[in-house]
């Protein structure tokens, strides 16, 4: 379907006076700080409908014992789900306060605990620092709300991490996953061919610059949770993918759904038709985006109530230590 008409306006007004300076021609504090920008100005109104939320900063120990900063997001009323967060940014940019809406739309939307990760980010950090942090943070929630639904979620570079944590930390029991338009195939063979190959507001171009800062060794992004279509899948637990049409990325992300469900897992793909890649951060300010976002999450919640439903048949999916 023809790109959403607010977006396409959006996109028109950006480049008004020309295309915008892409982060990497940018310095990193300078793309970094241009991130927060967009996020505060996307959030300045804050929808304070729906269950209230509240939420606490916290240090844990990290993975080689520095402080690793989460969030921990809870409604009121707070149910038998907790979600490990993490997000997206090219593992360059984001922070926890560029994805506050989103974490606060999912803890009410979902009536779950949401945990999100302040990972180290790269250049700084680059791979494997931002992943090891995330599967601390995801071994901390499980021992800290023991019990409960544990799903494993994040958008974009925070989508890639995520599938990371559930193909490494076999110790965790995961109930499920959400991969928001997730970035799985560095070589980026399909995104160049794609019919979106300059992307709305991503390109190949900025997907090759974040790869180069995430994993500066090229001999590196062919490890499993780099390059992602070239992992084991089996044993997954049941996962909800969104794709956003107008993104390079969209092939990969469907390839992906592809190659999970050949390889037996519970897939639901949402389709983000007209959209572009990071629809999820402008809920409540692109009308077609926050019905997108809703569906999704709509569709997480439709996935759990459904394991709730077949607990009492046997032991719960999802665990890679079913081997």
């Amino acid at each position: 379907m023809p790109l959403d008409r607010l977006l396409r306006h959006l996109i028109a007004w950006q480049s008004a006076d020309g295309p915008p300076v892409p982060d990497r021609e940018l310095t990193i504090e300078q793309a970094r700080e241009r991130y927060r920008a967009n996020a505060a100005h996307q959030q300045r109104d804050k929808d304070a409908s729906g269950p209230a939320v509240t939420s606490a900063d916290r240090l844990i120990e990290g993975p080689d014992g520095a402080a690793l900063g989460i969030r921990v997001y809870t409604p009121e009323p707070s149910g038998q789900r907790v979600v490990t967060f993490l997000h997206g940014g090219g593992w360059v940019l984001g922070d926890l306060d560029s994805h506050d809406r989103v974490c606060r739309a999912m803890a009410a939307s979902l009536g779950a605990v949401v945990v999100a990760v302040d990972y180290r980010r790269a250049p700084e950090f680059p791979y494997p620092a931002p992943l090891h942090d995330a599967v601390t943070a995801a071994r901390w929630t499980a021992r800290s709300f023991p019990g409960r639904a544990h799903v494993i979620a994040g958008d974009s570079a925070g989508a890639s991490l995520s599938l990371g944590v559930v193909l490494q930390a076999h110790d965790v029991r995961f109930a499920a996953q959400l991969l928001v338009y997730p970035p799985v195939d560095p070589s980026l063979m399909m995104a160049s061919a794609g019919e979106h190959s300059k992307g709305c507001l991503l390109s190949v171009e900025d997907m090759v610059w974040n790869y180069a800062q995430y994993v500066p060794d090229p001999r590196r992004r062919s490890d499993p949770a780099v390059d992602l279509l070239r992992a084991d899948f089996r044993n997954l637990p049941p996962t909800v993918v969104a794709t956003a049409e107008y993104d390079p990325l969209h092939d990969e992300g469907v390839e992906l759904v592809a190659r999970m469900r050949a390889a037996g897992v519970a897939v639901r793909h949402v389709p983000g038709e007209g959209l572009v890649h990071g629809y999820f951060l402008m809920q409540g300010v692109v009308p077609a985006a926050t019905a997108c976002a809703r569906r999704v999450i709509g569709e997480l919640d439709t996935l759990l109530d459904s394991l709730d439903e077949e607990a009492g048949a046997g032991p719960p999916r999802g665990s890679r230590g079913e081997r």
